[in-house]
């Protein structure tokens, strides 16, 4: 008994502990495939939120890992915009139009859903609105949802619809190409000559101040931190800013478009970024997790299980038709389309699987590029739902 107390006690109090517990047995978790779909770094997810159930209550503990949660959200942000920016901004020029209307499309649907469940189903609106964000996985939508309803009931919306949000997205991006067959070598290979037309290699002797690239790496985060707090006023007296998950995005793009200024480099090694951008992925999920699995189980006793499927409805709905709405009408390719839609779901964890499953860093572009307009619309849709419903 004196053991249980003292690990308990001593051991499991322990931050880093914890983060790296949870870490270990989510990476197990994730491995588990069940026909060749597997959970990945969104099996983190799930631990992450049966330790939240038992360890959330403990607001030192919770507060540590949000610290982590900011600097893995911010180091997986900053990877995945110095990956996609050399060939960012020729793939938005190209699809500029698709990537706005789709990201566009997306949101509305999902607010078409969730105002439906709110006057059909008779949802409370601030409970609903909360949902939204969390079947998004939209930080910033839950903040207008609360400050549009006013009501602390929106983060336990939010803490309902988050994880399958997550899981929804991650196995959505897994499933299409098993279910349409695709031929991912032949996919792949034709996206990756598409994105490669133009490329112009520079050979210029530059000056890099590390081997490695972390100076341009800290640099991306530090100019990411200042556009983050950016603050742009919106109709109706909502407020729009990038945030910590687009500033450092943005910064990233920029210096990776760009690589260098005058004859200093930019560069950074791409070993770096993949391992910091899986290392920040997983802090992240860890720190959304515990936080989102306090009082989960006291939640649905209180709302019942119909809100799952409810959120679940939300996160499903917008992914569907923003598939058909790309690839039948906006004839996107599917690495396309599928790295829109994890930019239209603002699905950060989504777009890890999809780098992996679709075997290239490329479809961060897609990704990239949808990210900020439909950061924009759920921010607009969650203040207009939970002010006029």
């Amino acid at each position: 008994m004196f053991l249980v107390n003292w690990f308990q006690e001593s051991v499991m109090g322990e931050t880093l502990m914890v983060l790296f517990l949870v870490a270990f047995i989510g990476y197990l978790v994730g491995s588990i495939t069940i026909k060749g779909v597997e959970l990945g770094t969104a099996g983190v997810l799930l631990v992450a939120l049966v330790f939240g159930h038992f360890l959330g209550h403990d607001e030192s503990l919770v507060e540590g890992l949000g610290m982590f949660q900011d600097l893995g959200l911010i180091c997986f942000v900053t990877s995945v915009g110095f990956i996609a920016g050399p060939k960012f901004f020729r793939n938005f020029k190209i699809n500029a139009k698709s990537y706005i209307l789709l990201g566009f499309i997306i949101i509305a649907i999902g607010a078409l859903v969730t105002s439906g469940i709110i006057t059909i189903a008779g949802v409370p609106t601030d409970i609903t609105v909360g949902m939204m964000s969390g079947a998004l996985t939209s930080t910033p939508g839950l903040a207008a949802a609360l400050d549009a309803t006013g009501s602390a009931n929106a983060s336990i919306g939010y803490g309902i619809a988050y994880p399958f949000g997550v899981v929804g997205v991650v196995l959505f991006v897994q499933l299409m190409p098993k279910i349409l067959h695709t031929d991912m070598d032949a996919e792949r290979a034709k996206f990756e000559a598409a994105q490669n037309v133009g490329d112009v290699a520079k050979k210029d002797k530059l000056f890099h101040v590390d081997p490695m690239g972390f100076f341009p790496y800290a640099l991306a985060i530090a100019l990411g931190i200042v556009l983050a707090k950016i603050v742009i006023p919106l109709p109706g007296g909502a407020q729009f800013s990038l945030g910590t998950s687009g500033g450092p995005l943005i910064a990233g793009l920029i210096l990776g478009h760009f690589g260098h200024a005058g004859k200093i480099s930019f560069h950074v090694e791409k070993s770096v970024l993949e391992c910091l951008r899986e290392f920040g992925l997983a802090l992240f999920l860890i720190g959304a997790g515990v936080e989102a699995g306090a009082g989960f189980i006291e939640i649905l006793k209180e709302h019942g299980l119909i809100l799952f499927v409810y959120g679940a409805l939300i996160t499903l709905i917008p992914m569907i038709v923003g598939y058909f709405v790309a690839t039948k009408l906006m004839k996107l390719s599917l690495f396309n389309t599928l790295g829109s839609i994890c930019g239209g779901m603002t699905s950060t964890p989504a777009l890890g699987t999809l780098i992996r499953v679709t075997g290239t860093d490329d479809v961060a572009s897609a990704y990239a590029a949808t990210y900020p307009v439909a950061l924009v619309f759920v921010v607009l849709a969650c203040q207009f739902i939970g002010i006029f419903l």
